[in-house]
Order: structure tokens, then C-alpha cells, then sequence
């Protein structure tokens, strides 16, 4: 397996598929799963020509549990560490939910003279915990009970997530699909607890409004307007007016996990936007 070493030693597990003479797509995945998430997208787009690299948050999948690190600025230099030791350039950038807060502050970051284009996808941005400067946030009490929940329980929470809000499968005439379920529940049981833990902490309070502000590259802002998870009104419909070239656009009826539960809609429109 392919691994790279951060400045503070995690050890970030990644994939590399392709052409290395191709343009690079580069996917960062959601919490608390790992680069598997990316499966369908990356076959997708390697039969397309292009290269594709995924990696492991530290902490996920197969990347060290390191303890400490586990918020967007050490997200972002893990991404950045991998993207140097490749010298990945021209790449679009493709992030969902707490992945799309990564490639926001990546992008603004790190991103110089490397990056084409940018997706948001389901993403977490500017920020999702109610304030009074964001009082359409999710309250605090939500993302408590998530930590509540992890600690207690870990294995069965992890049932229970992807069994309801996160694909949508807990609407009426849902079609439930359990090999879906059961690989969300396989990708966050191999990732650590303490990581998956201190996560939350990082996708629900972490303000990237500056980051949004900063990024100078084409941005697809993609959302489903029935996302339990990340609600729409505080989040795509937000970060969209933030951007300098920011595109909405909003799928009726799409839950959080759209990329899996729509990949023939998603992978169309996410391949369209980047040969555009």
C-alpha cells in the first residue's frame, strides 16, 4: 500500500490510478469513512482517461490513528502532503460533506498554481453549528448527541446512520440497500474512535468563510434539497454567494449520500463541469 509521512509523522494512506500524464482528479472523502467512498467516481473517471487519487484522513481507513490533528488545518496539510509527494498539478479537487470543507481550506491554502477546479458536494460549508452569527446552524445539541452516541456505542451508531438520514433510506418508499449500508458500516469501524470523535468537532464548528472567500478557481457547489445531514439553506445556498466563481446546483428529492445512492447523475455532471 501507498502511505506518505506528514511534518508531525501521520502516516496517510493513499490511492494513485491512472495515467500519470493525465489530468489528476483528487477525492476527499466524508466523515467518517475513508477513500472507498470514492469507488464508483474513481472507476468512472479512470475509464475516462484521467488520473485518480484518493487518500485516507488521518485517523480513517488505513492512515495512522494518529491522536492529535484531527481538525481542517492538519486535514488540509495531510491533503497537501499528498498532493506535493506526487506534484499532482492542474487537478480538480472533489469533496464531500466534511471533505468539502477540506478542499476549501486546501484550496485556499495550499492550492497555488496547482488547482483547476474545485466541487463541493453535499459540503459542510461556511459552517454548520447555530450561532448567533449563523442562526441557521444546527444546534449544538445535535452534534452532542453525535458524540454521545460514537462513545457509547460506536458499531451500532454506525448501523444506524448510513440505515437512515445519510442515504435517505428512512423516507417513506425508500428503497433500502444493505450492501450500501454495510459498507459505510465497514469503512468507519476500520477508522478510530478518537478521530472519528474529535471529527465532529472539526466539520460542525470549523468557519470557512475566509476560505470560500479565498479560492480563485471554478467551484460546482452540488446539493440535494432533502440532505438530512447538512441542510441546504445554511449550507450550499450559503457558501455559493461566497464564492468568486462559484455554480449551484440543486437536486430535487437527492439525500446526503447522493454520490452513491445517484453516481449516474452525480459522475455525468461532475465529468461535464470539468471538461467545461
Amino acid at each position: 500500500m501507498s502511505f506518505v509521512t506528514t511534518a508531525d509523522g501521520a502516516s496517510i494512506f493513499y490511492k494513485d490510478w491512472g495515467p500519470k500524464t493525465a489530468q489528476p482528479i483528487v477525492f476527499h472523502h466524508g466523515w467518517p469513512l475513508s477513500s472507498d467512498d470514492w469507488d464508483t467516481q474513481m472507476l468512472f473517471f479512470l475509464v475516462k482517461g484521467y488520473r485518480v487519487v484518493a487518500h485516507d484522513r488521518r485517523g480513517h481507513g488505513r492512515s495512522s490513528q494518529a491522536s492529535d490533528g484531527h481538525d481542517m488545518d492538519h486535514y488540509a496539510a495531510d491533503a497537501a502532503a499528498v498532493v506535493q509527494h506526487l506534484d499532482l498539478r492542474n487537478a480538480v479537487h472533489i469533496g464531500h460533506s466534511t471533505g468539502g470543507g477540506e478542499v476549501a481550506r486546501y484550496v485556499a491554502r495550499h492550492g497555488a498554481g496547482r488547482v483547476a477546479k474545485a466541487v463541493l458536494i453535499g459540503a459542510v460549508p461556511p459552517i454548520m453549528l447555530k450561532s448567533d452569527a449563523n442562526p441557521g446552524g444546527l444546534p449544538i445539541e445535535t452534534f452532542d448527541g453525535i458524540r454521545t452516541a460514537l462513545a457509547a456505542n460506536r458499531a451500532q451508531f454506525f448501523r444506524d446512520f448510513p440505515s437512515g438520514p445519510f442515504y435517505g433510506f428512512n423516507r417513506a418508499g425508500a428503497k433500502v440497500d444493505e450492501g450500501v449500508i454495510d459498507n459505510w458500516w465497514r469503512q468507519g469501524m476500520i477508522g478510530g474512535a478518537k478521530a472519528h470523535y474529535d471529527g465532529i468537532k472539526a466539520f460542525s464548528e470549523t468557519d470557512f468563510t475566509q476560505d470560500l472567500q479565498a479560492i480563485d478557481v471554478p467551484t460546482l457547489v452540488l446539493h440535494g434539497d432533502d440532505d438530512q445531514v447538512v441542510p441546504i439553506a445554511d449550507s450550499a445556498l450559503l457558501s455559493v454567494k461566497l464564492l468568486r466563481h462559484g455554480t449551484l446546483k440543486v437536486y430535487p428529492g437527492y439525500p446526503h449520500g447522493m454520490c452513491t445512492t445517484h453516481a449516474d447523475v452525480i459522475n455525468a455532471d461532475l465529468l461535464a463541469f470539468i471538461r467545461g
